[in-house]
């Protein structure tokens, strides 16, 4: 065999494997690159109320849509290139781990082991306030530890690959792009209750700021085609169609909407009469300031 096709043969693989391994090293880096949070402090209590609450917040907020009925953990991707996502057993870590811990994981993205979670969308939960959190720990806690046997979390190579080029980011990169509340000293307390509604459930899907932006995409990206609206949206819907949306998720014409007619009758349609006024309220008042109404 000539030298030079021998030279080729060996470099390849070696080329193949210092790019692999800069690329495990950049991504490791990002991974474990993250500080902690200040220690979450507030009182836990153990109360029927309390966990009541935490109950209601699990459903309406989708923690048993990740992490099972009973917050038992589940699997829901494994894929050899993208990786292995799991939702850890909360009722396990409740008793296992501090209100620290679980605070960290769910406002911040940072798992008990100090690693950035990829898949938890802890954007969603940045608004929670204090007694929120500490009610879903109470929940947690209270559930009975469904002993389900659960494989390590792995993040594949296509996501270290991205994450390596700074294409992607685990969760707590995307954290702070979050807004602040914008609403809070509004006249009207349905409109301040009902963005912190909207921004602790809806900003999964709709966009950070509930616009239908892609937070996700690199810096200048089109607006995404055919993704979820624009919540000002619902400024255009009348009262009773909302909330048989949110009910059933059936829009008018009762088309499907997908995701959000099965996330509607999953989630949604256990919010009380009076979440979805202060919901409709906030979101008529938003859509009315983005047509120069407001």
């Amino acid at each position: 065999m000539p030298r030079a096709v021998l030279a080729s043969l060996v470099a390849v693989p070696v080329a193949v494997l210092a790019v692999a391994g800069w690329a495990w090293r950049a991504s490791e880096a990002h991974l474990t690159g993250f500080a902690a949070p200040p220690p979450f402090a507030a009182v836990v209590a153990g109360d029927g109320a309390t966990v009541a609450k935490g109950q209601h917040l699990a459903i309406t907020r989708g923690c048993i849509g990740c992490h099972g009925e009973r917050l038992q953990g589940e699997v829901f991707e494994d894929d050899p290139l993208r990786g292995r996502f799991v939702a850890a057993n909360l009722a396990k870590l409740a008793r296992q781990q501090s209100p620290a811990v679980f605070e960290r994981a769910l406002r911040h993205g940072i798992g008990q082991d100090g690693r950035a979670l990829y898949a938890m969308p802890s954007y969603n939960f940045v608004h929670l306030r204090d007694a929120d959190v500490a009610a879903l720990y109470a929940y947690a806690r209270s559930l009975p530890v469904a002993e389900t046997p659960l494989p390590a979390p792995r993040v594949g190579p296509v996501i270290r690959w991205a994450i390596a080029r700074g294409q992607d980011g685990a969760v707590p990169a995307f954290v702070p792009k979050v807004p602040a509340l914008r609403w809070q000293a509004h006249a009207d307390p349905a409109v301040r209750r009902g963005e912190y509604l909207a921004m602790t459930s809806c900003n999964e899907c709709h966009g950070f700021a509930l616009r239908g932006d892609d937070p996700f995409a690199p810096p200048g990206s089109p607006p995404p085609v055919g993704g979820p609206p624009d919540l000002a949206i619902v400024a255009g819907y009348g009262r009773d169609a909302f909330v048989r949306l949110m009910r059933t998720g059936k829009p008018p014409g009762d088309r499907d909407l997908g995701l959000m007619t099965r996330v509607a009758r999953g989630r949604f349609a256990h919010w009380t009469d009076a979440e979805l006024e202060d919901l409709y309220a906030f979101l008529v008042a938003m859509g009315a300031q983005a047509r120069g109404q407001g």
